[in-house]
């Protein structure tokens, strides 16, 4: 989803493709009568702007979509849906699916995108932020999502019409917003100074462009974790929001209000939080700086490149 692990097309096309398949080939052979799929937003965006969507957006073209994750998600998602009403290989019946697309998902113990954030904070290169600070985008608090599935379930079943039989939904918290203000109690419950310095999005796309590519060459030497991917930018520094109309009429699907500080108090159980000065990784910054220049020669015309 992030990270090394999404530029790994051999294991993301195994777990998202191959798995989802073996998945789909176990409900029709067992009679599983209901699957819900878990997706991700990322099968409508690849980095265009979007305001309020609805589940009637196209799929984005496979060739558009900047990593390997979200290309597999969205072929996995159609490969799901397509299912719907597909007969099992024995006895009678059929199966049934539908795919919850859900925003960025946040919550205590989450293993994935929040400790990366943190790590990155705590080591000194939460510097700066970027892109428009009017940019809006959505997270979904792992309690809602979890809600969502249940409610997806029940709603395959005859006692609901089957009304989410084949059918896509969106889903988040409801309240789009800026991703680093997003992360601001996160930064500052931990004891850290939030970034005054802002980027632009064009810059750190660059950046993150050359930080893939050193990966592309070294990674099968040096498996390192990249600071940011292309994705990752669109992601965080891209509007896009979707409308969670369909998943209330059709789910009954109501998300509750949550925020960051079960997550705060989480990582501060567990030792996490400033204990010194953030000015030690000299080395980091050093590197992090020499990326960005070299980002910034990138995104200069040729010309200007030359006069200077």
């Amino acid at each position: 989803m992030s990270g090394r692990e999404q530029l790994n097309k051999t294991l993301i096309e195994e777990v998202n493709v191959g798995g989802t398949n073996n998945i789909l080939q176990t409900c029709l052979e067992r009679g599983v009568p209901r699957l819900v799929y878990t997706s991700t937003f990322n099968v409508i965006f690849g980095g265009q702007v979007i305001r309020n969507g609805n589940e009637s957006l196209p799929y984005l073209p496979l060739h558009l979509h900047p990593d390997h994750y979200s290309r597999t998600k969205s072929i996995a998602e159609k490969k799901v849906l397509e299912a719907n009403g597909l007969a099992f290989k024995k006895g009678n019946g059929i199966l049934r699916t539908c795919a919850l697309r859900p925003a960025g998902i946040y919550g205590p113990g989450e293993q994935r995108h929040l400790p990366r954030i943190v790590s990155y904070i705590e080591r000194g290169l939460f510097r700066f932020v970027y892109g428009d600070p009017d940019c809006l985008v959505e997270f979904v608090h792992v309690d809602n999502l979890a809600k969502a599935h249940i409610l997806a379930s029940e709603a395959l079943k005859a006692d609901k019409g089957h009304v989410a039989s084949g059918q896509p939904y969106f889903i988040s918290d409801g309240r789009p917003v800026n991703n680093f203000e997003f992360f601001r109690p996160l930064v500052e419950g931990l004891g850290y100074r939030f970034p005054s310095i802002r980027l632009p999005l064009t810059l750190i796309y660059c950046f993150a462009f050359l930080v893939e590519m050193t990966h592309f060459i070294l990674g099968k030497l040096y498996n390192f974790q990249p600071f940011l991917t292309r994705t990752e930018v669109y992601k965080t520094g891209v509007t896009h929001y979707f409308s969670l109309e369909k998943a209330k009429r059709e789910l009954g699907y109501e998300p509750q209000p949550f925020d960051l500080q079960e997550a705060v108090e989480w990582f501060k159980a567990r030792g996490h939080g400033r204990s010194g000065g953030q000015d030690e990784f000299i080395l980091w910054d050093g590197i992090l700086v020499l990326l960005l220049a070299l980002s910034l020669l990138a995104w200069l015309p040729p010309s200007t490149v030359l006069s200077v």
